[in-house]
């Protein structure tokens, strides 16, 4: 899997149909090709990104550049060969994200005991509700495991009260129906109650992607802010 995080509910369907777990890794431009990667003979999806490459050190840190305890999030920050020298002509970009040594990834990730590192999500993707931090990749996680559910984008939009509210768009797959009502009671059984989308919006046209086919958090949060509708189907 590559491009953007592999879903569990793909990851498991791929592996029912398949035989074969899929392999995650993990890479960015600036840490051309691949930072972390799984162990070539695992068994069943783990969810991690995996182990650091030979000669590759990531740590895990607080916004202070302090590492934070095993198993707390933090930002993945790497070094290694292959990380980049420089942004061209650009010293400030540069000096905002290498520091310390460290390239600053801004994402957010934890580790375990073993060394197997799992992604939270973007820093910037973040949602913070009345002083509570929520992670969109995990309420999206959630999400994808109700039945009938094609795509799904997370993000926080303003509220005057909270700072943010959690909200979210789907597109249900070919054919499927979505009661909003029975959606909410499953995510209240999996999630915490800061988590759980304030607005959901059931879409009648696939959500916006990039150019290169990532479901576009960004354009949909711009749509929100313009009061461009996705479709005509939201609930409150």
């Amino acid at each position: 899997g590559g491009g953007a995080a592999v879903q569990k509910a793909v990851a498991e369907r791929w592996q029912k149909i398949t035989g074969v777990p899929l392999c995650e890794g993990y890479g960015l431009t600036e840490c051309s090709p691949t930072v972390t990667c799984n162990p070539l003979h695992i068994t069943a999806y783990t969810g991690s990104i995996g182990l650091p490459m030979p000669s590759t050190d990531v740590a895990i840190r607080d916004e202070d550049g302090t590492e934070v305890p095993i198993g707390a999030p933090g930002e993945l920050c790497v070094r290694g060969p292959q990380v980049m020298k420089e942004y061209w002509h650009k010293p400030e970009e540069t000096a905002l994200v290498l520091r310390q040594g460290l390239l600053h990834t801004g994402d957010v990730a934890t580790m375990d005991e073993g060394g197997y590192v799992r992604i939270v999500d973007r820093i910037k993707d973040m949602i913070i509700v009345n002083g509570f931090k929520v992670y969109p990749r995990n309420v999206e996680d959630i999400i994808y495991g109700f039945a009938g559910v094609g795509e799904c984008v997370v993000a926080g939009v303003p509220d005057p009260a909270r700072g943010e509210v959690v909200k979210a768009w789907i597109y249900p797959k070919a054919g499927a129906h979505i009661e909003v009502e029975a959606l909410r009671v499953y995510l209240k059984h999996e999630l915490q109650p800061v988590e759980v989308p304030k607005q959901i919006e059931i879409t009648d046209a696939p959500l916006p992607k990039t150019l290169v086919g990532k479901l576009s958090r960004k354009e949909l949060v711009a749509r929100e802010a313009a009061k461009i509708p996705v479709s005509t189907k939201a609930e409150r």
